[in-house]
């Protein structure tokens, strides 16, 4: 076994800034040799910030690299399938930001490599596997002190001022439900053991009309049917007011869980004639901050150890086959039912 973990980090924008902060000064078994990124800032980011003057501009150079175990691939959803191949036939482990691909047979395309490299690890970014509530959430339900789980809902709801900035990213991001709401799918299908298998979704674009000129929402809702009889309620939205607002309720015929229902930054309550309030986490790496790190920490220790990763990429296709059913059902006012999964061979 390796003491360290030889890692180049692909992409370093504002996502991936946060995993190069936990990979760089929080996870002792990780040696990051090198950034690739061709953002010039980014580059500077690397350098001044991170310490880490081995930059890269193009990831083949990377890859070519006999000193690196690993790429940890952060970077727009449109180029993770054809990255996360590259680096497999490389002979390099893999972690990659969530979603895969914005179709499925690319993702079915990026599973039938990996078959070709059992020996490598490739773990996609579904960070909420990793949050400790909700792993206790999964302890529960598993060990069947839930009873029959019957309804879960999950809800993601980012602060507004983000909301204009992805207006021009969601070509690239497959909009608002392959880029938000599959974490909430993904929830969904880990904590039940149950698949959806048909959608109706509502939305709009209720705070930023200019959403409607790529055909997506600001706010969305959605009822879904799981394989075993269940029921999920999936909504999210880009204009929370009040921070970043991340919750899920497990329903079931002895117990109710609820995660997150209250999204406080601290523990402190005041009360004052304005009434009785808390401050809330400002956005998902302030809520999830002890999930990301556990997220690359468990990557690094997968690929040292020879572990099999707590997401596959199964995991992350059957997300993104509801998440485009989704996304179909909120363009067309139908209901829509997935099909049936493709056997990989």
């Amino acid at each position: 076994m390796a003491e360290k973990l030889r890692l180049a980090i692909i992409g370093l924008g504002r996502i991936g800034k946060k995993h190069a902060e936990n990979l760089v000064y929080k996870i002792p078994n990780c040696d990051v040799r090198v950034i690739c990124t061709p953002v010039e800032e980014e580059q500077k980011y690397a350098r001044e910030t991170l310490g880490i003057n081995d930059v890269a501009s193009d990831y083949a150079d990377v890859l070519a690299r006999d000193d690196i175990d690993a790429v940890f691939i952060v970077t727009p959803t449109i180029l993770h399938a054809d990255q996360i191949i590259q680096g497999l036939e490389a002979g390099k482990h893999v972690f990659c930001e969530k979603p895969v691909a914005l179709n499925v047979e690319d993702c079915v395309r990026v599973e039938k490599v990996s078959l070709q490299y059992p020996g490598l690890v490739c773990c996609i970014g579904f960070v909420r596997r990793w949050d400790p509530s909700l792993v206790e959430a999964k302890r529960q339900i598993d060990a069947g002190e839930v009873g029959v789980p019957f309804l879960v809902r999950s809800q993601t709801a980012d602060m507004d001022e983000w909301a204009a900035f992805q207006v021009a990213g969601v070509p690239a991001s497959g909009g608002i439900f392959p880029d938000m709401s599959i974490h909430d799918i993904d929830l969904v299908h880990w904590l039940t053991g149950q698949t959806i298998d048909e959608v109706y979704a509502l939305g709009g674009a209720y705070a930023h009309p200019e959403f409607l000129s790529v055909n997506d929402a600001d706010n969305v809702s959605a009822m879904c049917r799981l394989s075993g009889g269940g029921m999920a309620n999936i909504s999210g939205s880009r204009t929370a007011h009040h921070g970043h607002d991340t919750y899920a309720e497990i329903h079931g015929t002895h117990r109710t869980l609820i995660i997150g229902s209250n999204p406080s930054q601290d523990r402190l309550v005041i009360k004052d004639k304005h009434g009785v309030r808390n401050t809330c986490v400002p956005d998902f790496f302030a809520r999830f901050a002890d999930a990301f790190l556990l997220e690359a920490s468990d990557f690094v220790n997968c690929c040292l150890n020879g572990i099999k990763p707590r997401v596959s990429l199964e995991d992350a296709r059957k997300a993104t086959q509801v998440a485009i059913a989704l996304r179909e059902s909120f363009q067309s006012g139908s209901v829509v039912k997935i099909e049936s999964l493709l056997e990989i061979e």
